[in-house]
């Protein structure tokens, strides 16, 4: 059995480590509050730009266009979204596992564009190439950064340096559920609308097909990274505070078994000392 001295001195470190997972947790819970309602401010305006952009291509026939077909090379590139830091449960193991177990993406022809140093270091320790890192856009996304990243993409793609782009991140369903997906950005899939077959409408581009979709495409493409982004900020806010929650329950309750042996051990002690104290008096009686 622990001496006292153990077990105060355990008991003592997780009351400290406690006190950090509580703290973690308050602070994990403010920023949720401020990144979920922008994730879900902005969410609708996504969607509706994915469907739109989709809607329109599908009943645009067969369009000639850069942005409409893969490159020519077999190279890909897929922007990772994760984390700075960790204590997140499975947020960034998620988004890795789902990179690597995906046949479309061989760690030999994939270029990975990190945001966030969680999924760079891990798919680097895998062996994917890593050709860009954007770890200070996860910490307060904007636009900009979307469009930036989006522009480099874009002139990789032109020049034949890749030939399909993904996005990796994590949909925000709740502040206890978030879900990893990938989705192909580039070359642009133009889906069918659901239900009935919709009649093929004449889809009309002024100045022409390639003007329109050369401003188009890029804001497109730059509108889902940011969205992205917003989900993938609330997603690991709650993936922490859950996690953190998780971690402060398992503390308090190993404190509390701690409690009730260092209690045992000092009774033990107690009656030993009387016992001893007892016997003593006997003898000298």
């Amino acid at each position: 059995m622990a001496s006292m001295r153990d077990i105060k001195r355990r008991r003592s470190s997780i009351q400290s480590t406690e006190q950090i997972t509580k703290a973690m947790k308050l602070v994990s819970t403010v920023k949720l509050q401020k990144s979920r309602t922008r994730a879900e401010n902005s969410k609708p305006y996504f969607d509706l730009m994915y469907e739109t952009v989709s809607s329109m291509l599908a009943k645009s026939g067969n369009i000639d266009h850069k942005y409409l077909k893969a490159g020519t090379t077999d190279r890909k590139a897929v922007i990772a979204v994760t984390s700075n830091r960790g204590l997140a449960g499975g947020y960034n193991n998620n988004i890795i596992r789902m990179i690597t177990g995906d046949e479309r993406f061989p760690s030999d022809r994939t270029v990975i564009f990190a945001v966030g140093n969680k999924g760079r270091d891990g798919l680097a320790r895998k062996g994917y190439e890593i050709g860009g890192e954007y770890p200070e856009v996860v910490e307060e996304p904007e636009y900009q950064d979307a469009r930036e990243i989006t522009s480099l993409l874009l002139e990789k793609f032109q020049r034949g340096e890749i030939g399909e782009i993904y996005l990796a991140y994590t949909v925000f369903k709740n502040t206890v559920s978030q879900k990893p997906e990938v989705i192909r950005l580039l070359p642009v899939e133009a889906e069918a609308g659901s239900g009935e077959m919709e009649p093929r409408l004449l889809m009309n581009y002024e100045p022409n097909e390639e003007s329109v979709l050369d401003e188009l495409v890029p804001k497109y493409m730059s509108s889902m990274i940011y969205g992205a982004l917003l989900e993938a900020a609330a997603s690991e806010n709650g993936a922490r505070m859950t996690a953190m929650d998780s971690a402060t329950s398992n503390a308090e309750e190993m404190i509390e078994e701690l409690s009730l042996q260092y209690n045992r051990a000092r009774q033990g002690s107690i009656t030993q000392e009387l016992t001893e104290i007892i016997a003593g008096a006997n003898a000298i009686s």
